[in-house]
């Protein structure tokens, strides 16, 4: 697969002005975060008001700290990868499985934190707000989510304009333009599958997004606000970007779209749900015993259920890149 996505057209070897500018952003960005992070794991209480859970199990909590600052400084080396001239022989696997995963991490957080400001804004916080300053200063949510979106801006522009140059040909022309044995019967189970599994986890996060606390844990369904609304509805609309693109990509419906609309939503969906469905589960498994007792079987059964969903429809897109850059390597030959 790696030789088969070799580049059609490779950018230029140096990065231009637009690039430079972009990577110095996401490595500024990811600053802050970094800084935290590093304290809390020496012992700084920076941040953390006295009485927050956070501190009542400094030995797990410095584990998922460490692991924060290795997916965070993730980006600062995707950033290096997507602007020198050596990122153009780092495999294709290599580099889209990261990027990926950077865009399902950031992508809800750079929709839901300006969503929840502006609900905010109109008093719609609500008990959420209330419960989630003792969790942690407020300066720090704005802090680290003005980070993420920068992160996200400025990496998600570096790679665009790195993967239009070395595989924009994979995405060219429009739904009726992809050759019908592109098609075949296990893309199609596997758009039926995801689309079957997306039903708990949909119907669960909307029922939550519209207040109803059933499967909820006492002290989640105290703590609801308006920002916990936003949440639950953002992983509703990831649900069903991820499912759209794939049923549109498996059963070549809306023939008229270009191709680079059904795998965004595949990429972007797929990512959100899979990554966010990934960490809220691992985050079950430990961390303060008041956070672990807020998620419920329902809840660990509904972030699991979208993080299935979110593979399933991952892999209809490393199908499609994958029969489609076969073929065009075939017709060079």
């Amino acid at each position: 697969m790696t030789q088969s996505l070799a580049p059609a057209a490779r950018p230029t070897p140096g990065p231009g002005r637009t690039r430079r500018i972009l990577r110095a952003v996401a490595v500024v960005s990811c600053v802050p975060y970094l800084a935290l992070k590093a304290a809390w794991v020496a012992g700084s209480h920076v941040g953390i008001p006295g009485g927050s859970s956070l501190l009542d199990e400094r030995l797990t909590m410095a584990v998922i700290n460490g692991l924060s600052i290795l997916l965070d400084s993730a980006v600062i080396v995707l950033a290096l990868v997507l602007t020198r001239p050596w990122g153009l022989r780092v495999p294709a696997w290599l580099l889209a499985f990261p990027a990926w995963v950077a865009t399902g991490l950031l992508a809800p957080v750079m929709a839901g934190f300006p969503a929840q400001l502006l609900v905010r804004a109109f008093g719609g916080g609500g008990a959420s707000s209330a419960g989630r300053e003792a969790f942690l200063d407020e300066w720090v949510f704005a802090v680290v989510y003005t980070g993420f979106i920068a992160q996200g801006l400025a990496l998600g522009g570096l790679f665009v304009l790195y993967a239009r140059g070395r595989w924009g040909h994979l995405w060219r022309g429009r739904v009726w333009d992809l050759p019908v044995g592109a098609v075949g019967p296990a893309h199609r189970a596997l758009a039926v599958a995801a689309a079957v599994l997306a039903l708990l986890p949909l119907t669960l996060h909307a029922l939550w997004a519209c207040g109803v606390s059933a499967g909820l844990g006492e002290g989640r369904a105290a703590d609801r606000g308006g920002e916990f609304y936003v949440l639950e509805a953002l992983y509703v609309v990831f649900l069903l970007a991820a499912v759209a693109g794939a049923l549109l990509l498996a059963f070549r419906r809306g023939r008229a779209l270009p191709v680079s609309v059904p795998l965004s939503l595949v990429w972007v969906g797929s990512g959100a749900v899979a990554c966010w469905g990934g960490w809220l589960s691992l985050a079950s498994l430990g961390g303060p015993a008041d956070l672990a007792d807020r998620l419920t079987p329902l809840m660990n059964l509904a972030y699991a259920g979208q993080m299935l969903v979110g593979l399933l429809v991952a892999a209809i897109g490393v199908y499609h890149f994958a029969e489609r850059s076969a073929r065009t390597a075939r017709r060079a030959a």
